[in-house]
């Protein structure tokens, strides 16, 4: 252990607690956390890129601080420079925990970067609040057929034309492999080299930037990979046996030693909005990081975002998939004050309705019109109430919440992977109803998210995939197939024998977009290109506001939101209708439900159908024609008001003489 004598603080001023920080004239500091250690050296030079318990190189001993951490002012270190940690004198060589690049990977040597070369272009850029946003989900891996951030880079204005404004990636923390979805990082501090270097990134956030799109990163804060994750070599504070974690080792937040593990989560955090300039982050599996303290760990990790951020707005979006209210509500009424949660009943109810499938995590939802008509006015839809597939009580109350606070889906990397074979929505249902689901789900008060490709119909399926050694890669495509038997459907052999090998590099590679299809789908495109420009455009539909709509069921699969204009009108003069039909076409002759009834003096007019010629489909009748409404099957369509027909005189004197 540290000596008792030794230093309170390092002796330079440094950005983060830990890590090897560039100083002027090729010099370093280096700091590192090890309390299981009575010595720690820094191992630097062309040597350590060989194996790992090579016992060369140039090596600094690191002085002894309280607190279990060590360091050194280290002279002659350029930046590029490769070094690792030598522990104890042993003679295996270590990666520093607190890594900003590993240009071989999580088991090879740790390179010096500065993130001060960067010149950024983005001084005017102001951040982005949540109010507004159109998320987008992406795996660089993924996103273009070279799998890189300069290759990402350049489809970007295609994502700034199509109206998104938030780029959320999926993690890019170094893991080990040659592919993989990124929740088994190690290095949380140092983006994968399979996509780039350092300064990679960080040109394409500025150029993000530069066409008005925000960056936000997920981050797992909730376990850590199993290859590659070296920390209990230099501390055995970091991980707890006190909670049962789903994924491994529950992360040390509240137990002895906890402290500098909180503070290097909150680095973290802070790390990636001060030296990446992103705009925030999404939290993983945030029921799965277990903090009985207070504050809580996400309470600090928001407060760090919001400080490193300097002023510009940022946007915290969580994962709690017992959807905790708690999540975002202010720290003033007892929450950790996050901006968002992922609102996993709206997309559970909206498969079901797809697909005509309950199955599993599916069980306690229906699909029925009320069920979208309550998720529209409520957001979350279980706030409390018992919930057979879990044999518990789900959620809790969110009534109040700010319609921004729930990001709505109907698609998202983990659950086009659980449909087994890896297939999108639209390939999963017909395309007047998927077209009808992402009209509901665009113009809804909720902050949207789409899948990439989404936005023009992929072809590609969406695997789950894993590099792994062979006798963790078997691990994990049995727990995959464990995992994929909740589904009844799934389990069956015919079925099993479907299941993509998550090892494969096929399984990878097929997973892949081909954004040629942005022109073979051009309907699709379309589609999604002007719904959220009606979204942005229409004041109505922008406004997001708690109580700004309400619903009603009008049939078996059919049911009508008005959106509310101007709150200090009561003549509904701005007011929307959007009608949703997922089952056959509709006659009603007998209309008792005020929401359908125009404002005074008007009548309504149509301005947008999923079944218009543009988007493939074949054409709308007229919706309310005045005795009766026909509302089309497998189709949503938006009714304005507009200014009502004079009366035909000849018509009129008939009625008055029959009547007479």
């Amino acid at each position: 252990m540290a000596s008792p004598s030794s230093r309170s603080r390092p002796a330079v001023s440094r950005r983060y607690p830990a890590g090897v920080e560039v100083l002027p004239g090729d010099r370093v500091h280096a700091r590192v956390w090890a309390p299981k250690c009575r010595r720690v050296s820094i191992v630097i030079g062309p040597a350590v890129i060989g194996p790992a318990d090579a016992d060369d190189g140039r090596s600094v001993e690191l002085e002894a601080e309280a607190g279990g951490y060590f360091s050194a002012l280290v002279e002659g270190v350029p930046v590029g420079s490769l070094y690792r940690f030598r522990l104890d004198g042993g003679d295996k060589l270590y990666p520093d925990p607190v890594s900003r690049f590993q240009p071989d990977g999580p088991h090879g040597p740790s390179q010096v970067v500065d993130p001060g070369r960067f010149a950024w272009s983005d001084g005017g850029w102001k951040g982005r609040s949540i109010k507004g946003q159109v998320v987008y989900e992406m795996h660089i891996g993924t996103f273009t057929p070279e799998g890189t951030w300069d290759a990402a880079m350049r489809e970007l204005p295609h994502l700034a034309d199509l109206g998104v404004t938030v780029l959320e990636l999926m993690p890019v923390a170094e893991f080990a492999g040659r592919f993989g979805w990124g929740y088994d990082g190690v290095d949380l501090f140092a983006p994968t080299r399979l996509y780039g270097n350092p300064d990679d990134m960080r040109r394409f956030v500025d150029r993000a930037h530069a066409l008005g799109l925000a960056v936000i990163l997920d981050v797992v804060y909730n376990h850590l990979g199993p290859s590659g994750n070296y920390l209990t070599c230099f501390s055995d504070s970091w991980f707890t046996d006190a909670y049962d974690n789903e994924w491994g080792d529950a992360i040390n937040f509240d137990g002895p030693g906890s402290g500098p593990v909180r503070e290097f989560f909150r680095g973290n955090a802070a790390f990636w909005v001060d030296e990446y300039h992103l705009d925030g982050l999404r939290l993983d599996a945030t029921q799965q990081i277990f903090d009985r303290s207070s504050p809580n760990i996400l309470q600090e990790i928001n407060d760090a975002v919001r400080d490193a951020a300097g002023g510009r707005d940022t946007i915290l979006i969580g994962e709690n998939e017992p959807q905790h209210a708690t999540m975002v509500r202010p720290v003033t009424e007892g929450g950790f004050g996050l901006d968002a949660i992922w609102n996993d009943d709206f997309h559970h109810s909206a498969m079901v309705a797809l697909t005509g499938r309950n199955e599993a995590y599916y069980t306690d939802y229906k699909g029925t019109p009320q069920e979208f008509v309550s998720a529209m006015k409520y957001g979350f839809l279980y706030q409390g109430q018992w919930y057979k597939w879990q044999s518990q009580r789900r959620g809790m109350p969110a009534f109040g919440l700010p319609r921004p606070a729930f990001v709505t889906f109907i698609q998202n990397h983990d659950q086009i992977a659980n449909s087994g074979k890896g297939l999108r929505a639209h390939a999963l249902t017909s395309p007047g109803r998927y077209k009808a689901m992402t009209a509901l789900m665009l113009l809804g008060p909720g902050t949207p998210m789409l899948f990439q490709g989404q936005e023009f119909a992929a072809s590609a399926p969406f695997y789950y995939f894993a590099d792994h050694e062979p006798w963790l890669a078997e691990k994990v495509e049995e727990g995959r197939a464990e995992f994929l038997s909740q589904f009844p459907s799934l389990a069956t052999p015919e079925m099993r024998a479907c299941l993509k090998k998550p090892q494969d590099e096929e399984t990878f590679r097929r997973s892949k977009l081909d954004h040629g299809e942005r022109e073979t789908h051009a309907e699709t495109w379309a589609l999604h290109r002007d719904l959220l420009r009606l979204r942005r455009e229409d004041p109505v539909f922008a406004a997001q506001r708690i109580g700004g709509l309400d619903g009603a069921v009008l049939a078996e699969e059919a049911f009508v939101l008005r959106f509310f204009g101007d709150p200090s009108s009561n003549m509904g003069g701005d007011d929307r209708l959007l009608l949703v039909n997922l089952g056959r076409d509709l006659t009603l002759r007998v209309v008792p439900e005020p929401l359908l009834a125009p404002p005074l003096g008007k009548e309504w007019k149509p301005l947008w159908s999923s079944e218009a010629t543009c988007y493939g489909g074949c054409g709308t009748a007229p919706v309310d024609a005045g005795e009766e409404w026909h509302i089309p099957g497998h189709a949503a369509v938006v009714l304005v008001p507009g200014e009502l027909k004079p009366e035909n005189p000849d018509t009129r004197e008939t009625e008055q003489e029959t009547h007479g």
